[in-house]
């Protein structure tokens, strides 16, 4: 059901030291880090921190939620029904090869301003 979620922080590199400490005790390690984000796993990136861009920004405002695709049509899908519903765009169906060549994802926001996300990890 759930891909992966992401939390606003006030300051992305104090919480990437916070994290980088309290969660190697449970084989949990920073797996890559973008200018505004990092993503922490053990297999694969399923928490996010971030400031997407701002130096300052209310953490309780960051909150994103991933669910999980089986295919490329239903992450359209969930967009298109997404728009329908009055949802706010965050970024349209397609790839985001900054994450990994085959991330194919759409963002909306929800009626309380939270960002959700359907994304699909295939080739397809």
């Amino acid at each position: 059901m759930f891909d992966h979620l992401s939390l606003g922080v006030s300051n992305l590199q104090r919480s990437i030291n916070f994290y980088n400490v309290v969660l190697a005790p449970l084989g949990i390690k920073c797996l890559f880090n973008l200018p505004y984000v990092a993503a922490y796993g053990i297999d694969r990136p399923m928490f996010w921190i971030g400031n997407r861009g701002v130096t300052e920004i209310e953490p309780s405002k960051g909150f994103h939620l991933a669910f999980v695709a089986s295919d490329r049509s239903e992450v359209d899908a969930f967009y298109a029904a997404a728009m329908q519903v009055g949802a706010k765009d965050d970024g349209k169906p397609g790839l985001r090869p900054q994450y990994h060549p085959n991330y194919y994802a759409a963002f909306a926001i929800d009626p309380d301003g939270y960002r959700i996300e359907a994304v699909c990890h295939n080739p397809q």
